[in-house]
């Protein structure tokens, strides 16, 4: 646990004094939140645009869905400005989306939550295998999708009759 600590403190240190286009650590790129600009996107303060990887959260913008407003809320208090993150890819999918974000899984560097992971076992996401793409925490995403389902959590209760599909985006019906 020291060592982990440690290493954190590490890397934080690092991560403040390399200018931004450097940071990098061998278990992936840190960042730090600049803001959240959905559920499942944050910007960070050197540009980049990351979209959470292997997740989806009912849209907030053009077709506003049931429960987008709510996840975009735990994802601004999950990930408020200043938090240092590191980024990890994931090997399965793209590293890139269609509009130039990167595709990340985002760990806090305090604690080392994977939001990603907890986004979805609050029931603010759903699993999202994009081309059936089954990454790293497939497998942990579909357990925690399901028990947040069956116990009406988050997206689950707020918006009944919400299909579960992890090869499709979350369809939230519309508001």
């Amino acid at each position: 646990m020291v060592l982990r600590l440690l290493l954190i403190a590490a890397l934080a240190l690092a991560a403040g004094a390399a200018p931004a286009g450097a940071r990098h650590a061998a278990a992936g790129q840190i960042g730090r939140i600049d803001h959240v600009a959905d559920g499942d996107t944050v910007d960070l303060t050197n540009g980049e645009k990351i979209r959470l990887v292997q997740i989806d959260t009912p849209e907030v913008y053009f077709t506003p869905e049931c429960y987008g407003e709510q996840a975009s809320a735990i994802t601004k208090r999950l990930l408020p400005p200043g938090t240092l993150v590191r980024l990890l890819p994931e090997p399965a999918t793209d590293s890139v989306d269609q509009y130039g974000r990167l595709l990340r899984y985002v760990i806090r560097v305090r604690d080392g939550l994977n939001v990603n992971v907890q986004l979805v076992r609050l029931g603010a996401a759903a699993p999202y295998f994009y081309d059936s793409r089954r990454g790293r925490f497939a497998g942990l995403l579909d357990r925690l999708a399901r028990t947040a389902r069956a116990r009406h959590v988050g997206l689950w209760g707020a918006c009944p009759g919400t299909p579960y599909d992890p090869d499709r985006k979350v369809a939230a019906h519309p508001i």
